[in-house]
This record gives C-alpha cells, sequence and structure tokens, in this order.
C-alpha cells in the first residue's frame, strides 16, 4: 500500500504558503482574494495528488496551479462583466414589448396560463421588477439563459394574449 502523497504537501506547507500568497498577492493586488486563492491551491493541489501521481512536489507545482487558479478566477470574473455589460446594454435599450395598456387581470388570466419557468420569468422581470441578472440569480441559471427565456416567455405570453383578445372579441361579437 503507497503512502497518500498529499501527506507530500504537508510537509511542505508551512514553507510554500508564503510564497504561494505572495505570488497571488502581487498579482492580484486583494488580501481577501489572494487568501481564498491560495486555499483554492491547497485543496487543488490535494486532489491532484490523490487523483493521479503528481510527480514531484514542490513549491513550484504548487505556484503552477496558484496560477491557474488566478486564470480561472479572472475568466470567471469577465465572464461576469462581459454579461453586466450585455444586461446593462440591454436594459437601456429595452422597450416596453406591449405599447398601450393591458388589462391587468386579462394579463394575469393569461400569465397563469403560461408554463411555470415563463411565468416566474415575466412575474420576476415584469411584476416584481428585477433585473435580468437578480432573474438569473433566482432562478439559478446564467444570464444568458435568462435573456433567451425572457424572449421565450415574451413571445408566449405576446401570442396567448393576442389569440385571447381575438376569441374574446369574437365572442363580443356574437352579442
Amino acid at each position: 500500500m503507497r503512502p497518500d502523497p498529499a501527506f507530500a504537501l504537508l510537509n511542505l506547507y508551512e514553507q510554500a504558503l508564503p510564497e504561494v500568497y505572495g505570488y497571488l498577492l502581487a498579482r492580484c493586488g486583494n488580501r481577501s482574494l489572494a487568501e481564498e486563492l491560495t486555499s483554492e491551491t491547497f485543496l487543488g493541489a490535494v486532489q491532484t495528488c490523490r487523483r493521479r501521481d503528481p510527480g514531484v512536489i514542490s513549491t513550484a507545482w504548487l505556484v503552477g496551479i496558484a496560477r491557474n487558479k488566478l486564470v480561472d478566477h479572472w475568466r470567471r470574473r469577465e465572464r461576469e462583466e462581459r454579461g453586466l455589460r450585455l444586461v446593462h446594454n440591454t436594459e437601456q435599450e429595452e422597450t416596453d414589448p406591449w405599447p398601450g395598456e393591458l388589462d391587468t387581470l386579462f394579463a394575469r388570466q393569461v400569465l397563469a396560463e403560461l408554463g411555470p419557468q415563463h411565468r416566474a420569468a415575466l412575474t420576476l422581470r415584469y411584476l416584481d421588477g428585477l433585473g435580468v441578472a437578480e432573474v438569473a440569480r433566482q432562478l439559478d441559471r446564467t444570464v444568458h439563459a435568462t435573456e433567451a427565456l425572457l424572449v421565450r416567455a415574451r413571445n408566449a405570453f405576446r401570442q396567448n394574449y393576442k389569440r385571447h383578445q381575438g376569441h374574446e372579441g369574437r365572442e363580443g361579437d356574437r352579442d
């Protein structure tokens, strides 16, 4: 039975910790972020040791893992900022999809007939007044997936609303 290679990290931990933390702090300039990424580095190193033979476990190897964790952080942040820019631009350009006034009771009836995802998205966005990013968080979806869901939900609502209006108008013509 071979010893757990993660134990080799324990022997290296106290020596490597200041170097890994210093490497991250110098590049991100934020103490709490550097601490978080340092923690992720050591957890990632343990997981790597347990999954496969990592080869020589050294401070340089840990700094390499730290570099990857920092790059992953920057990528996540870029995706979030890109999403926020898209949401910000979308919200600025967004116009009322239904010019004029809607019959509130009629609109609630049409909304109730929609599927649960469409109903939830439209309710959070237009009745509760949440931004797209907050709707995405509430529905546990990405911003892009939520934008697409809102487009589909608005289209479904519009079609049902028009269909009901036409149906209601024909009934009124018969009286």
